[in-house]
Formats: structure tokens, C-alpha cells, sequence
């Protein structure tokens, strides 16, 4: 009788650890063969990230991939998605992780959250810990849900997606997201603000639609599509690859880390802006970095460094800002500035205005010397041509920057 009992709790007991990946028991065990996921198109993703200990089956030895993930499930899942799992089964953060949070959210984990230890809370709310440490990252915003246990919408997940790319990288280009999102047509019966974030999962490749050409608005997110969709977030080489269109006013344009994205060009004009701002940041040799749409001049390497180490300030910004069709010109007036960057301005400021670039260059110039002696001005607005220029000054650090819109 003693032996059978003891058989008996022996199977109840590893029978329960199968299921730790949902509740507040998960210890993230080896994966299991699951008896229900043998033909399911992602058991390959399933079984792996079962086996770095993100979730786990159930008792009776499945998976139940179809079923709705909670809120809470997501969360939980996010969050252990970006820490590695040790022989200890204890767990720590990913230094490529921590390296693409921000400075304050990186002493975040490090003073608010240096005990955390990746667990369910064993008192309240077993997911109280995930959902903290998530919201404190601006991961989420938790006063939007009223139930954490409520089935994860489509537009739900996008926007989490959507915080956690603003935190750990770069959005896309808007009109670019836009124009990718429109080939699902639900789109427009969802807000505003939610196309916004589905529009963002889409480009990066993280989410995609259904067969039948639609998004799949108000559906809920099943347990394997979760787990697909935070392996392409914390795995860029999954992402299914969005790229522009061959002979349209779409471009790629590197970002800070190596990476690069698609802009979508107003014109024809900024297009051409944007191929002589490469040619321009050459005539400074190596002291000069182009990320995004931001041409950076330096006066030599050492303030070059200083600034990638948001140290200090670049001496000279040429910029387009496509969503606005707007170009603009950024000077920071130490000794020598004006006499290293002169052709690199000039060459920019010769494609901008073409046969206004003459007159262009005599204000600017008169702006920067009397700003560079010390001579206050205040901030004014000129119209050159069908361009509407604002100068803005700070006179205190001898700033100047130059905004210039074409006229619609």
C-alpha cells in the first residue's frame, strides 16, 4: 500500500512540473514531446523556446498550441524572453538586452529591480513581477488593462511590440509602415492608434497577416503564435524580411548599432538631397557618421567618439526630416567650425536651393559670424524662393539651426 501511495505522488509530481510555463509554479524544465504539436507548423519554435524554459505544456502531456494566451501569459513570456536560462535553472538578463536599454532604464534594473529574479510572486498575484518590471520598462502602460487574465488581441500584442521596439531599438519610418499595412484590409476597422502599432510589428517582420489577405483585427493570439512572435523579437534573423520598393522613393538609411531601415522620400528632391549629403560627409575624411536621415560632421575623432558616447554634441548636423519634408542645417559655432565644414555645407546647400544658394549662403554666413562674436540675435523666419526658412538661436552656446520647408 506504502509503495503504491509513494509511485503514486511520484507521477502527480512530475506530472505538475510539466505545466510550470502559465502558472506561478514555472521552473522551465527540458522540452517535452508534446503528444498534440507532432504536425504543427510551429513545433520546431515551440520546442525550442519550451526548452530555454519560456513556457511550458500541460499535465496530460500537451501543448494546446490554438489556445488564446492571457495578458498575463504574454507578459511573463516577454520578459523571460530576454534573459538566458542556466544549469541552476536560475536566470539573468542578456547583455545584448541591457546594452539596447537606455541609460535610465538600465539603472532601472540595476537599482529598482537588482533582486529580481525572474519567478512568479509565491504571495498576490503570481504574475505581479513580470507586469512591474515590464511597465517600469515602458514595456507597457498597465493602467490600460483592466484584466491581465484576459485573452492577448492581435492589436494588443502590437502594441506591446510596438513599446518594446521603441525602448531596445528604432520605428520605422512611418509612411513606409503605412504603405506596408495597407495590403491588409481590416486595418481600417481598427483605431488609429492601434494601425499605428500594427503597422510597426508588420514592417519589422514580426508579425505578419493571414492567408486570406487580412490582419486578423479583434482575433486573439494564439500560445504558438506568441511564442513565434517573441522569437522573431529577440531573434532579428527570424523576422520575415520587408523590403522597398524597386523604383519608388523608398530607401534604406543606416541606424546607430549597423543596422538600417527603409525612408520613404517625400520627392524627388530630398531623394537627391540625401545622395549629395553622402558625397558631402566625405570631404570631412572619417570625421563624419550618417545615421538615419542626420549627416554628422565632427570637428576630429576624439569628439567623434565622444558624441557615439552621447558625451558631447557634434559641431555640425545636416539633416531631412522626410515625414515633414523638411531639411535643415544644425551649426554649434566653436573656433574653426565654419572654416572645416564650409564645403561640406556648401555642397548640401547648393542641392537644397540650386539657383538661391548664393543668397542663401551670404545669410547664413552673416548669421553664424554674428553669433560666433557674441553678437545676440533673435530668431527670425525668411521666405528664399518656395522655401520657408526659421532660424533659431541660442545665443548662449552659440547654436544656430537652420529649418528650412518647402512651401505646399
Amino acid at each position: 500500500m506504502k509503495r503504491s501511495i509513494f509511485c503514486y505522488l511520484c507521477v502527480v509530481l512530475l506530472g505538475g512540473a510539466i505545466f510550470t510555463g502559465l502558472s506561478p509554479e514555472a521552473q522551465g524544465a527540458k522540452a517535452p514531446v508534446f503528444s498534440d504539436i507532432s504536425q504543427h507548423w510551429a513545433k520546431t519554435t515551440i520546442e525550442s523556446m519550451v526548452e530555454q524554459g519560456i513556457l511550458d505544456g500541460f499535465p496530460d502531456g500537451t501543448f494546446r498550441s490554438n489556445e488564446p494566451v492571457t495578458v498575463d501569459q504574454f507578459i511573463k513570456m516577454l520578459i523571460l524572453s530576454y534573459s538566458d536560462q542556466h544549469s541552476n535553472q536560475g536566470r539573468s538578463w542578456r547583455q545584448s538586452f541591457l546594452d539596447s536599454l537606455s541609460v535610465e532604464n538600465q539603472s532601472i534594473l540595476k537599482q529598482d529591480y537588482r533582486y529580481f529574479d525572474f519567478k512568479p510572486a509565491q504571495t498576490g498575484y503570481w504574475a505581479r513581477p513580470y507586469v512591474d518590471v515590464a511597465s517600469d520598462l515602458h514595456f507597457l502602460n498597465k493602467n490600460r488593462y483592466e484584466d491581465f487574465q484576459a485573452n492577448m488581441t492581435r492589436e494588443n500584442v502590437a502594441e506591446v511590440l510596438f513599446y518594446v521596439l521603441q525602448e531596445t531599438e528604432f520605428l520605422e519610418d512611418e509612411a513606409f509602415s503605412h504603405s506596408v499595412a495597407q495590403a491588409y484590409g481590416d486595418l481600417t476597422s481598427a483605431s488609429e492608434r492601434q494601425q499605428k502599432f500594427m503597422s510597426e510589428a508588420l514592417v519589422k517582420g514580426i508579425m505578419e497577416g493571414y492567408p486570406n489577405g487580412k490582419f486578423g483585427v479583434g482575433q486573439y493570439v494564439t500560445r504558438a503564435e506568441s511564442l513565434v512572435i517573441l522569437n522573431r523579437l529577440t531573434d532579428k534573423t527570424k523576422r520575415i524580411s520587408v523590403k522597398p520598393v524597386v523604383g519608388s522613393l523608398q530607401r534604406y538609411v543606416p541606424t546607430i548599432g549597423g543596422g538600417q531601415k527603409v525612408v520613404v522620400f517625400p520627392d524627388q528632391r530630398m531623394w537627391n538631397a540625401y545622395d549629395m549629403m553622402l558625397e558631402a560627409g566625405k570631404l570631412r575624411g572619417t570625421n563624419f557618421d550618417m545615421l538615419d536621415t542626420t549627416l554628422r560632421l565632427y570637428k576630429d575623432t576624439a569628439e567623434r567618439t565622444a558624441v557615439l558616447q552621447s558625451k558631447a554634441k557634434e559641431e555640425v548636423a545636416l539633416w531631412l526630416d522626410p515625414t515633414y519634408n523638411t531639411y535643415g542645417i544644425t551649426v554649434q559655432l566653436r573656433e574653426g567650425t565654419l572654416a572645416r565644414n564650409k564645403e561640406p555645407i556648401e555642397m548640401f546647400c547648393n542641392e537644397i536651393f540650386g539657383n538661391n544658394a548664393i543668397a542663401f549662403h551670404r545669410w547664413f554666413d552673416a548669421v553664424c559670424v554674428e553669433v560666433e562674436a557674441g553678437r545676440p540675435l533673435a530668431s527670425k523666419q525668411i521666405k528664399l524662393g518656395t522655401d520657408t526658412i526659421n532660424v533659431l538661436i541660442n545665443n548662449e552656446d552659440k547654436t544656430v539651426s537652420f529649418s528650412i520647408a518647402a512651401t505646399m
